[in-house]
């Protein structure tokens, strides 16, 4: 396990949260947190060759959040002085009191086991930010300049953002966890057109984004790196293909999903759906709420018996992979679709506290808050789909279809805002023909309700087909917080799906 930053542990957020602790329970907190957070950005991006700009960020500060007459109360300050700590506890205090006004249910949380003096640290190599800015954009110079030899690739960008996170989490039980974690997503996108035939397409990168290091770049890929080699190598003659590619007829097709499309349709139909602050209705000014309402725990089919779906805060290299969340829980995996049956949600403390019935009256430890200056919110944990126990290939799903489709990277996507209609897009569709793969379509994309979708589920691909995809981007409340979050999932197998060829819908 890499070693907490000393930068990090040299800042006083021990002192600035017992003084703040201390002056919340003066003030009659029933309970009280501490979060002090240390978050360090880097972007860099290229094109041809060139290097268009870089961005280096930190956040640095600390929260205090209180219940205090039934109400929460909530302060961030970034002055880092004792005085500093004390006046933010006061502030949350306030807030609480005038909000006790406006409260007509008052708020509780789940009980919690005490994790006293606890530290984590996520699995990775070496730390990102250890690496020179010249050495990183060296890399991303190199992967445009390949891309761009190729006769089909006339523009090619590479970019990686880079994210290490520091948080100490203290509350009036006696909990403090310190924690560190590392992620970042690198991603290139070759550029091509056919002037004869008027058409402009792109072929990106299905690298995930990762919980891991700068090895993931850099690294071997048997010792868990991507394989950057072949897949440059491979980019331009898969957009040369796309370019020449005949455009799809529109129909009902059979369709077989990598797990490098199908991660973002579990995101948007299943991840979103099964956040149960959303179920209830919190998030109807923003995003929507959810059809796989409360109601229907237990006997909502979602999908066919094959469909196995578990929620997840501690798989290695998850974006949102941590040791304990936001409110001080132990972090954990569970299921939320068993035998395609709707089974759980995912919880924070008060949401498991209004909801006993749910994993024994525990939060599962999906509280978090992307800054200091946020208070923390229920947020999806890596959802993922599991693969069947047998060695099920694609190859093997391929070859139980006659007509079909098999679609390979995500792309664009659309969904209502109770997560029922959507259709989504694909880095690159092909043709299945008895069994067998016949070169790529354009203009594809798959559409339907979500029950419908995952019910027509034949079936999914064994454990090595599996892979952890991902996005940075989660974006969630008002004001606007911004998650990263990983799922899992097999190849799979999907029967008698709507297919729209996209030009002839958007003459429409």
């Amino acid at each position: 396990m890499p070693a907490l930053d000393p930068g990090f542990t040299a800042l006083p957020y021990r002192a600035l949260g017992d003084a703040a602790l201390q002056r919340a329970r003066e003030l009659g907190a029933a309970h009280a947190d501490f979060r002090f957070e240390r978050v360090r950005w880097q972007d860099i991006r290229v094109r041809d060759a060139a290097l268009q700009g870089t961005a280096d960020d930190q956040d640095l500060g600390f929260a205090v959040r209180v219940i205090h007459g039934g109400a929460w109360g909530f302060a961030a300050g970034v002055h880092l002085t004792l005085d500093e700590a004390i006046r933010v506890a006061e502030t949350a205090v306030e807030v609480a009191k005038v909000s006790s006004a406006l409260t007509t249910v008052p708020v509780e949380i789940a009980d919690e086991p005490v994790y006293d003096d606890v530290v984590w640290v996520s699995s990775y190599v070496q730390d990102p930010f250890a690496v020179s800015l010249a050495d990183k954009t060296a890399v991303l110079l190199d992967w445009t300049n390949r891309l761009r030899r190729h006769s089909a690739v006339q523009h090619a960008t590479a970019e990686v953002l880079q994210v290490h996170e520091n948080k100490y989490y203290a509350d009036l039980a006696g909990t403090r966890t310190t924690q560190q974690r590392v992620r970042l997503q690198p991603r290139f996108t070759a550029m091509g057109a056919d002037d004869e035939r008027g058409v402009f397409d792109d072929m990106s990168s299905i690298a995930p984004p990762a919980g891991r290091g700068w090895e993931y770049v850099a690294g071997s890929p048997a010792d868990g790196a991507w394989d950057w080699d072949a897949e440059l190598a491979e980019a331009p003659d898969l957009l040369a293909e796309k370019l020449a590619a005949p455009s799809v007829h529109g129909g009902t097709y059979d369709l077989v999903v990598d797990p490098t499309n199908l991660w973002l349709t579990i995101h948007e139909s299943i991840g979103h759906a099964t956040e149960l602050d959303r179920a209830l209705g919190y998030e109807a000014n923003y995003a929507g709420t959810s059809f796989a309402t409360i109601d229907k725990l237990g006997t909502l089919r979602y999908g066919s018996e094959v469909m196995h779906v578990t929620g997840d805060r501690t798989v290695e290299h998850g974006l949102a992979t941590i040791g304990y969340d936001d409110e001080g829980v132990a972090t954990q995996r569970w299921d939320i679709v068993k035998d395609g049956i709707l089974v759980g949600y995912q919880l924070d403390r008060p949401m498991a506290h209004l909801h006993p019935e749910l994993n024994a009256a525990r939060s599962n430890g999906c509280a978090y808050a992307d800054s200091p200056g946020h208070i923390p919110i229920q947020r999806m944990a890596n959802v993922s789909l599991q693969p069947a126990a047998d060695e099920v290939s694609t190859d093997d799903l391929v070859a139980r279809v006659e007509r079909g489709l098999y679609v390979v990277g995500d792309k664009s996507w659309s969904i209502d805002m109770q997560r029922f209609n959507f259709q989504f897009t694909g880095q690159r569709f092909y043709a299945i023909r008895d069994g067998r793969l016949e070169g790529q379509v354009r203009n594809a994309a798959y559409q339907a309700t979500t029950t419908d979708f995952w019910g027509s589920m034949e079936a999914v691909g064994g454990p090595g087909t599996w892979v952890l995809n991902g996005a940075f981007n989660c974006g969630k409340a008002q004001p606007g917080q911004v998650a990263a979050v990983s799922h899992g999932c097999p190849s799979a197998l999907f029967r008698d799906v709507r297919i729209l060829n996209t030009d002839d819908e958007g003459a429409h």
